[in-house]
């Protein structure tokens, strides 16, 4: 039997967990995007060769791939708010190890441990299913998952203007400033979520999985240096497959995986990740070719605008995407995540399409950083949705931070394709290679045909399931809970307290299944108990509500098998404004 008592964030607190969350997740977005407007530059300013300067960016990338499940899976042992503030307390160290630094080495390093920050995505998204209201959490899981997308839209132009105007270390005392704020404010406001995962940390998977990651990224991001046919890049190839398959011969054997594989290999679970990979192409395409077209000089069929700018062409991507998770939510209340994201990738390829037209002005990049930023922000906002609705609450941490390790690669392999596609496209002009307006054309088709593999995958996700509402046969509310609590053979049931401990009588206790909808309700007796049937097994959200209480939502899961499973619900004792 399981009990579970969850503590609600009340008042002021509570209304200001998402920001906070969101605003979390934007610095590590800034983080994540502070080089671009320097990347031409890295070799002089690290005195170094182009082909080591790229390490800069490939460690990050790296890391964070590494970190992002990693991390996810502490949270959900630990505590996600704990794991939170030591991401973002490593991000921080790393930005002031790079802002002190010219040395590559040492640079390297920082921006190694920059990249652990991308496990508060995850752990952000974790926290505000364990605490939040059903009404609230569609919404705020969209703001935090398009978080990425809104501080990299916005970070563009703020890095421009500074490093054009002040030394570029200067970007690193930012970020490690904005780092310390995060933390502080995570610290004030955020509570720690009750929920924890049961068994230990699978020590040997972590290692596992960070060996295979590493041998496959590696080439992926060095790939056009190395070759793509070389021995060194095949080499690696190979030696990911081997070490990814033992990897997971592994974890099915585990009693407590770092990565539940049977979980992932759930059909709305794995459509998603590979969804999840397609989407982070599309995403990164439009970061990669807007801003080039956009500093091009016009002799080279450019735009010829300044590095400040072209930021400001490209920063209403991250804004649209930020704007989108109000229509996000509604959408998804009334057909469910799955029919929003199809809606986004139509969006995101009909940006794309449009686009391929609009290269030749300042104005039209802007019209296609909406739609674009419109349509990732929707389906951004569809995929933690569609991951916490397939998984236990235990392992929300690890299942999204799964999932955003899946758009990491999107975004890996996005950059290494187009970075050949405009390398091969390019006009030797003075000795050096010039993009193309043709490269830049082909790169969106490229981001096009991803967005089409991912609508395919969206389209052979589960939909939404007829919710089932049990029939009353009893002539009293109180009679009809306990002869349901005879009839269950499976189920919840548990007592309704307040916050002294006292029962609660005439609760209304509803369940809700793992896409929205109502699944079964009752009303619990004069002494606080109370008992509902489930319709299967799986994950569920316990909603409670009593006059003169706040409301109530915990997750809960029923694991199958014709038992019931104890769950107490103690609801605060203000009313609290959902």
């Amino acid at each position: 039997m399981t009990q579970t008592t969850p503590v609600r964030p009340s008042g002021r607190a509570g209304a200001a967990v998402v920001p906070v969350l969101a605003f979390a997740g934007i610095v590590v977005a800034v983080m994540q995007t502070l080089l671009v407007p320097v990347i031409k530059d890295l070799p002089q300013l690290l005195d170094t060769a182009p082909a080591d300067a790229t390490w800069v960016l490939t460690s990050t990338l790296l890391s964070g791939a590494v970190a992002t499940p990693i991390m996810g899976r502490l949270g959900d042992l630990f505590g996600k708010r704990r794991m939170l503030v030591v991401s973002l307390a490593v991000m921080v160290v790393g930005a002031l190890v790079s802002a002190a630094t010219s040395d590559l080495l040492v640079m390297i390093a920082g921006r190694t441990l920059q990249g652990f920050a991308m496990g508060a995505i995850p752990l952000g998204i974790g926290l505000m299913r364990d605490m939040l209201p059903r009404e609230r959490l569609g919404s705020a899981m969209a703001l935090m998952s398009s978080s990425i997308g809104v501080g990299g839209g916005l970070a563009l132009p703020a890095a421009a203007l500074v490093a054009q105007h002040t030394d570029w270390h200067a970007l690193y005392l930012g970020a490690a400033g904005l780092g310390l704020i995060a933390i502080a404010l995570t610290l004030a406001v955020v509570p720690e979520s009750p929920l924890r995962a049961k068994g230990s940390f699978d020590l040997p998977g972590a290692l596992g999985l960070t060996a295979g990651l590493l041998l496959f990224l590696l080439p992926v991001s060095k790939g056009s240096d190395w070759g793509w046919t070389s021995g060194t890049t095949l080499g690696l190839f190979g030696a990911a497959a081997v070490v990814l398959l033992l990897w997971g011969l592994m974890e099915l054997r585990v009693s407590a995986p770092l990565v539940d594989l049977r979980t992932t290999a759930r059909r709305e679970v794995l459509l998603t990740n590979l969804a999840s990979i397609m989407v982070g192409v599309s995403f990164f395409v439009v970061s990669l070719v807007l801003p080039q077209l956009l500093q091009l000089p016009t002799a080279s069929d450019g735009l010829g605008q300044s590095m400040v700018v072209a930021g400001l062409c490209v920063a209403p991507l991250g804004l649209t995407m930020m704007f989108t998770a109000p229509v996000y939510a509604r959408l998804s209340s009334r057909y469910g995540p799955k029919t929003t994201l199809i809606i986004g990738l139509l969006v995101i390829a009909a940006g794309y399409g449009g686009g391929l037209g609009l290269m030749s002005a300042a104005w039209q990049t802007v019209v296609t950083s909406v739609v674009l930023g419109a349509g990732i922000g929707l389906a951004y906002s569809s995929l933690p949705a569609l991951i916490v609705g397939a998984v236990p609450a235990s392992e929300t941490g690890a299942a999204n931070g799964l999932n955003t390790l899946m758009r990491s690669i999107g975004t890996s392999v996005s950059s290494a394709v187009i970075g050949m596609v405009l390398a091969n496209t390019a006009n030797v002009v003075g000795g050096a290679a010039v993009p193309t307006l043709h490269g830049f054309r082909v790169s969106f088709g490229i981001a096009t045909a991803a967005v089409v593999v991912g609508l395919v995958l969206a389209l052979f996700l589960p939909g939404r399931r007829p919710s089932v509402r049990p029939q009353l046969r009893a002539s009293s509310e109180e009679e009809a809970n306990l002869e349901r609590a005879r009839e269950a053979l499976r189920g919840f049931r548990g007592r309704v307290l307040d916050a002294s401990g006292a029962p609660v009588a005439r609760a209304r206790v509803t369940l809700i299944d793992r896409h929205g909808r109502r699944a079964g309700a009752t009303v619990s007796a004069a002494d606080g108990t109370y008992a509902v049937a489930v319709p299967a097994h799986g994950p569920y959200v316990l909603a409670a509500r009593a006059p003169g209480h706040g409301p109530l939502a915990a997750p809960a899961t029923h694991s199958g098998g014709t038992y019931s499973v104890d769950v107490d619900l103690s609801l605060p004792s203000e009313t609290v404004t959902a």
